[in-house]
């Protein structure tokens, strides 16, 4: 579970990074742009989420050894 995590982490920062780079600053609510916009903070939420998983699985280890 540990290693699946990482690689979804790292293809949502691969995915994050991407689609940042996509992103017209001069018009970032606009046509393509958009789309890259909220990939970009959907790539996020996965790590952001991924590590909340990470976190309470740690946590449910150290509980289970006490």
């Amino acid at each position: 579970m540990k290693i699946v995590t990482y690689v979804i982490s790292v293809i949502a920062l691969a995915v994050g990074i991407f689609n940042v780079s996509k992103i017209n600053l001069e018009a970032p609510l606009q046509g393509d742009s958009f789309t890259a916009l909220i990939t970009a903070i959907a790539a996020g939420c996965a790590i952001l989420i991924t590590a909340v998983l990470r976190l309470s699985k740690k946590v449910d280890r150290l509980s289970k050894k006490r």
